[in-house]
């Protein structure tokens, strides 16, 4: 297959090996660490024998290689998972049991996905309306006291932590001005008003320190696209200088900024640990936390395998925008 077509399914074989070799990984690194997953499963005043029953349920005892195709066979066709005193089914796509809760990972992953979703995208909106829009003023206005102003303040920006800038804007817009409430999660479908409303300090703390990054990437490409010789005839037929920056090296300086994002939007799902815990918002991140904390492998490993397949698609969804963006890419 050729032309676009042939440019989506190529995409999607490679996403397809990708997950599949990044599962192999994981599961290989966490299930082959060190430590008494059945102990600690049990709890530490289990005996020997509860601890071999524990082992048992769980199917640690197990081959490797018989408890991985077990995982896969349970992503695309479900699995029966023995609860001791019977046997429950978990459809596919099932990422395996807790240990710890005995929920199904598939549906607990489900139930935090919104509150990380939320996050990652109403953050991403707003760094890449401050990230861009600062470094293409920061390049039109290129040697002005305006874009030293702002390469000062990108710097600054990249430099400081989530957690400082959270800790700063909650001391002073939510406990001196008040002009916000301190946040809690209120689902998008109750009340999209006070989802929105509570979200928006924590979407102001991740997008101040990306816009930053964003910022000084946008006005790196800015800049080297305005010195392009298509530019510089623009500007000899008498183009106007916004039209040039705002139709013309805009467009073409836009591919970085893609791929950057896919990158930011598809780590968001499984890095907002720091944001989350600051704000207590229960999401992916707290849950991962946890679930490292009690050694419940199934939780860590549908997690991992989770952000992976967000950061995979948001590369791929990245390669067609390319396209769109920059008529010079090929779809090969």
């Amino acid at each position: 297959m050729t032309g676009f077509p042939g440019f989506l399914l190529r995409r999607f074989i490679g996403a397809a090996v990708t997950l599949l070799a990044l599962s192999v990984i994981v599961y290989a690194v966490f299930y082959t660490a060190p430590g008494d997953v059945a102990q600690i499963t049990c709890g530490p005043r289990c005996s020997p024998a509860q601890v071999q029953q524990v082992a048992e349920q769980l199917r640690l005892d197990d081959p490797l290689y018989v408890r991985y195709w077990d995982f896969l066979q349970g992503i695309f066709v479900g699995q029966d998972h023995s609860t001791g005193t019977g046997t429950e089914h978990c459809d596919a796509p099932c990422l395996g049991i807790s240990y710890q809760s005995d929920q199904q990972v598939t549906a607990l992953i489900t139930a935090k996905l919104p509150v990380t979703g939320s996050l990652a995208l109403g953050a991403m909106v707003l760094w890449l309306i401050l990230g861009v829009g600062a470094g293409v003023l920061s390049a039109w206005r290129r040697g002005r006291i305006s874009e030293r102003v702002l390469t000062a303040v990108t710097l600054a920006g990249t430099a400081t932590p989530v957690f400082v800038i959270g800790l700063i804007l909650m001391i002073v817009v939510c406990g001196q001005l008040q002009w916000l409430p301190f946040p809690q999660y209120v689902p998008f479908a109750d009340d999209p008003t006070q989802w929105a409303w509570n979200l928006l300090l924590p979407w102001l703390s991740l997008a101040l320190i990306e816009a930053a990054k964003y910022a000084r990437l946008t006005r790196s490409s800015m800049l080297e696209t305005l010195a392009d010789d298509h530019v510089r005839t623009f500007r000899a037929y008498g183009v106007g200088e916004r039209s040039i920056v705002g139709k013309h090296a805009l467009r073409g300086a836009v591919a970085p900024v893609i791929a950057l994002t896919a990158n930011d939007f598809g780590s968001m799902f499984g890095g907002a640990v720091l944001s989350e815990t600051l704000f207590g918002l229960p999401g992916l991140g707290r849950e991962l936390v946890h679930a490292v904390k009690v050694v419940d492998l199934p939780v860590v490993v549908g997690m991992v395998m989770i952000t992976g397949f967000f950061v995979v698609l948001a590369n791929a969804v990245a390669d067609v925008l390319y396209a769109v963006a920059d008529r010079r890419v090929v779809l090969s």
